[in-house]
């Protein structure tokens, strides 16, 4: 760093730089100007020059990490980079239209949102697909209620989905939040679907399995076709849960497996910005027969051109207009460029990638074959312990304790876009910090602007502003 070090006092450890937060106190006279509850004695402003302020912000951007810098390994949030012509594009002044214009005067952005449309449902192996969800948990609800719109339709009340244990979180609760109980699937010794279990679960009662392929563990699911002739003997849907999609991107379709419903996390597969409660974007693809339950508005092709329209038995809106548009340019933008070449091309390096990776750490990866990630244990060591050691080692670790079906588990998803020197510098990381001495793993972070905090505190009692630092509580 090419800045003064002795900043950051370690009074200031959980708000480096908060020296230079000056301010000053002016008194204000206001007298008879306004009304009395309406005026103050004095103000209290930032007491700071442009230089001043300019050097503190760029002092703060070289104390973060970003991708920019080297990469995020999270196992199954997939923080991939994300290319700087996606923004190009989307900051292109023809990009700025207004949703409320008519279809006629909008044709080039119904254009790209109906070849959005058709690259995804081609990628998918889906009949049609709507672009509104605002991200892949939104796109997951919305999955369920299209399922559960399909089986009304037939006078047919299910109140299950099931779901494996090693599933995100989301699908549990989107499942709820949908007004289904929620039954709960356990994995075989290989980390796959128990299909004993499976059979069992299974009933009349079954609206849907959601699953994700691979799973959690980076594993296909070598049953798959058995699954889903199970689930549809059962008169269920099988819905696909596309975190992992990047796995097999241009080279399996879970249409093809025999999915009947599936969203997208464009920010995981096609380079989107990661949401991050911002706008995101978690398209839905379906078979023909689910296709009237799409929200609307969905786009298509007529004679005289595009034209926005609302599926016969639409589940209604889910977002606004038609979703969060400038991200589905980004994606749009990112698929156009790569093609169906470079988007097999991004699959096959990224399962390349981890297994690389995994070959090169100490720590033991107790499933396999896997594909674009792994779950590594740290063993007799507290991962999280392990993971704070490795931001001394100047890398981002990996997704700690989870999944539960691997003890003190180490997610690991180093993504497509890292070349070998990148995966180096994480296998470094990954076995010094397994190797180093119980004290050195105990008090990590030491390198850092930031020590290591109590998270049980700050998850309860949140600082939402420097100026609480202050405070006694």
């Amino acid at each position: 760093m090419n800045f003064d070090q002795a900043r950051f006092s370690r009074d200031d450890e959980y708000e480096p730089l908060l020296s230079e937060k000056d301010s000053t106190t002016v008194e204000v006279d206001s007298e008879g100007v306004l009304p009395d509850d309406l005026t103050r004695d004095d103000l209290t402003l930032p007491a700071l020059s442009e230089p001043q302020l300019a050097r503190h912000y760029t002092r703060l951007s070289q104390m973060n990490y970003s991708v920019e810098l080297g990469p995020y390994p999270l196992g199954s949030c997939t923080m991939k980079y994300n290319p700087s012509f996606t923004e190009d594009v989307a900051a292109d002044p023809n990009a700025g239209v207004h949703p409320d214009r008519s279809d006629r005067t909008i044709q080039g952005t119904l254009g790209l949102l109906h070849g959005l449309q058709e690259y995804l449902a081609d990628i998918g192996g889906m009949d049609a697909v709507t672009l509104q969800p605002p991200a892949g948990a939104a796109g997951e609800f919305t999955g369920i209620l299209v399922a559960k719109a399909y089986h009304e339709s037939r006078g047919d009340d299910r109140s299950e989905i099931i779901i494996p244990s090693s599933a995100h979180g989301t699908n549990f609760a989107s499942a709820a939040m949908a007004g289904y109980d929620v039954v709960e699937l356990p994995s075989d010794d290989d980390g796959r679907v128990d299909m004993e279990a499976l059979d069992a679960a299974i009933s009349e009662e079954t609206a849907a399995l959601m699953l994700t392929n691979p799973n959690t563990l980076g594993l296909f699911e070598r049953d798959i076709v058995d699954i889903a002739e199970m689930v549809h003997d059962a008169g269920g849907l099988l819905y696909y849960d596309g975190a992992n999609l990047n796995a097999l991107l241009g080279r399996a379709r879970p249409g093809d497996m025999g999915f009947d419903i599936m969203h997208y996390n464009v920010h995981k597969t096609f380079a989107t910005p990661h949401g991050g409660g911002g706008p995101g974007a978690g398209p839905v693809g379906v078979v023909e027969e689910l296709a009237e339950f799409l929200p609307s508005p969905m786009v298509r092709e007529t004679a005289a051109g595009y034209e926005q329209y609302e599926p016969e038995s639409s589940i209604g809106k889910v977002h606004g207009f038609a979703g969060n548009w400038l991200v589905l340019v980004k994606a749009y933008a990112y698929i156009a460029r790569l093609g169906d070449a470079g988007l097999a091309d991004a699959s096959a390096k990224a399962v390349l990638n981890a297994n690389y990776l995994a070959s090169q750490i100490d720590l033991e990866v107790p499933y396999g074959p896997f594909h674009h990630e792994f779950a590594a244990t740290s063993g007799d060591r507290d991962a999280a312990d392990v993971a704070k050691r490795m931001l001394d080692y100047g890398v981002h670790p990996p997704t700690t304790k989870w999944p539960e079906l691997v003890s003190q588990a180490m997610l690991t998803e180093p993504t497509e876009v890292e070349d070998k020197a990148s995966l180096d510098d994480l296998a470094h990381a990954f076995n010094a910090a397994y190797a180093d001495s119980d004290e050195a793993l105990e008090t990590a972070p030491t390198k850092t602007s930031a020590r290591r905090i109590d998270q049980v505190s700050a998850a309860r009692n949140p600082r939402l502003s420097w100026q609480a630092l202050g405070d006694d509580e």
